[in-house]
């Protein structure tokens, strides 16, 4: 089965994958030489403001396309109940489906809008 993506959704995802990628590869080329000479005291390094702000909306992305995943298997079962004559396991497979849906959106969206103002506190960090 094709699940067709909304007309917002297909720029939002392409727009994460370019600045996700772009992000990754201007920190593989931005290594300090003194770093490499420092063995007594590891930091962790964090993301770049740009690599937070891909992340999340990577993961906005990945939320909406769990949810629409949810959505189609659930409406799926509740068309198969239907025809099978099941019409009370049909809604609860299609109400199953849109909760799972609903699920997944929402953890998507707050993971991803989390990461994209923690970018975007980082990124105002830098300017001041």
């Amino acid at each position: 089965m094709l699940v067709k993506a909304k007309p917002g959704l297909t720029p939002l995802l392409l727009f994460g994958l370019v600045a996700g990628v772009a992000a990754q590869s201007q920190s593989v080329f931005a290594q300090d030489s003194t770093t490499s000479h420092k063995t007594s005291h590891h930091e962790k390094k964090g993301r770049s403001a740009g690599g937070e702000i891909a992340s999340g909306t990577g993961d906005i992305g990945k939320g909406a396309a769990k949810g629409a995943g949810s959505l189609a298997a659930g409406t799926g079962k509740g068309a198969l109940d239907l025809v099978t004559l099941h019409p009370i396991d049909a809604a609860a497979s299609v109400g199953k489906g849109g909760a799972a849906a609903g699920a997944h959106v929402a953890v998507g969206t707050t993971k991803g809008t989390a990461k994209i103002v923690k970018g975007v506190g980082h990124g105002i960090k830098h300017v001041f």
